[in-house]
């Protein structure tokens, strides 16, 4: 039987090269998957999925990705749980913190910042979190996303992130279109997370979409797959 041939670093003497990683470091543990935001009139949204898992193993299917920081802005983390969970601790504080020094709310664009400058401060060592902002700035619809040492992204459509990223820019991109309405943003939105869902196994169980306007929050559950 012919063996392989050995890779030219053990023929030179040198010790072998590691194996490569075919899974992200956040994959190997307790993970959530799926966020999304898209701006509208005056409006804008955000969702997520509701599955918590292991890889393959679903733990949870009620798992809450989207936090409401204040009525005008919302954060979705997808990634390791825990970081999830430390993270959201850490914004709440400084929020907090920010509201009792200046008396004000923090504005989107501002807590987009305090997010990046807080991923970036673990550079060498980061959050496996991908952070999705979305609220209303003056009025104003603002989306933000950045990976996980806090580089940003604000388009003035939608943003998405997870692991159906493909599925999900492909569908947002036939889907959206400037000016829609809260209803129709809500329509969207969830057309856009429900299609992306159905193709990845590693995401779904239902999901949960929050729009938000200048003068409410509408928050609506959807029901998906369940296999």
């Amino acid at each position: 039987m012919r063996s392989a041939p050995l890779p030219p670093c053990t023929r030179a003497g040198l010790p072998p090269l590691a194996p490569l990683r075919t899974a992200r470091p956040a994959d190997r543990a307790g993970c959530a998957y799926l966020q999304v935001a898209m701006t509208g009139k005056n409006c804008v949204a955000i969702a997520s999925d509701q599955r918590f898992g292991q890889q393959q193993l679903t733990l949870s299917t009620n798992m809450n990705k989207c936090f409401k920081m204040h009525d005008q802005l919302f954060l979705g983390m997808s990634g390791l749980v825990t970081d999830i969970q430390t993270l959201h601790d850490r914004f709440q504080f400084k929020m907090n913190l920010y509201s009792l020094k200046e008396d004000r709310l923090m504005k989107p664009r501002t807590f987009a910042n305090v997010v990046a400058s807080t991923l970036y401060e673990r550079r060498f060592g980061p959050y496996f979190v991908e952070p999705v902002i979305a609220g209303l700035e003056n009025g104003v619809p603002y989306i933000c996303g950045t990976d996980l040492i806090g580089a940003k992204d604000e388009p003035d459509d939608f943003i998405v992130s997870g692991t159906p990223y493909e599925s999900l820019l492909g569908m947002a991109e036939s889907l959206w279109r400037p000016d829609m309405e809260p209803d129709e943003l809500f329509e969207v939105t969830a057309q856009t997370l429900m299609a992306a869902t159905d193709r990845d196994c590693l995401s779904g169980w239902g999901g949960i979409v929050h729009v938000i306007t200048p003068t409410e929050v509408i928050t609506k559950t959807l029901k998906g797959r369940m296999d």
